[in-house]
């Protein structure tokens, strides 16, 4: 893959990434309470906002995308975000029992709020743990210098909090009281 079409492929991705998870009003477009979004709407409205792929492209940016963002239906008719909505919708994943231990990256700057209030959606619709360190560490530079909690998801799990695992290996929760939280 040359640069440019990488370039292009980041550039589509930031863009569902604001139109399939947090603002489908940006260009006319509605998911329906799944999340799902009409894959040749999307094109169109698409293209009419200045951004313009085919479904060939589409297709390429949803295969390729290190973190599997993206996911189209089995008909490849529909396609949605995989996690990390701020608009409301059920994704129709189910309660699992997670791993033991699970991590959450995030800045240094953070860690004494977090340390208070324990981790919140905020804006989101679930607090994202990973299975493995190195991916919270990424997580967490995307805010300055990472900093790693370790997060007691059995025994949140054993007290009756809800886990959900995303399509893209992704567990999500509603959050995360400091009680449960390793440094």
């Amino acid at each position: 893959m040359n640069r440019s079409n990488e370039k292009q492929l980041l550039t589509i991705s930031k863009f569902l990434s604001l139109v399939l998870r947090h603002k489908p009003e940006t260009i006319g477009i509605r998911l329906d309470e799944n999340g799902w979004a009409d894959v040749e709407v999307l094109i169109e409205k698409a293209g009419i906002y200045g951004v313009s792929f085919d479904k060939e492209i589409l297709k390429e940016v949803v295969t390729t995308n290190s973190k599997n963002r993206f996911a189209f239906n089995e008909t490849m008719d529909k396609i949605r975000a995989s996690q990390g909505h701020s608009v409301a919708i059920d994704l129709g994943y189910s309660n699992q029992k997670p791993p033991e231990i699970l991590y959450h990256g995030t800045g240094e700057k953070s860690v004494p709020s977090i340390l208070s209030t324990g981790l919140e959606k905020r804006g989101r619709q679930h607090v994202h743990l990973s299975n493995d360190r190195e991916t919270a560490i990424k997580v967490g530079e995307r805010h300055g210098r990472p900093f790693v909690f370790k997060v007691l998801a059995g025994q949140m799990y054993d007290d009756g909090f809800i886990f959900y695992l995303s399509d893209n290996g992704v567990w999500l929760t509603d959050n995360v009281p400091a009680k449960y939280l390793l440094q």
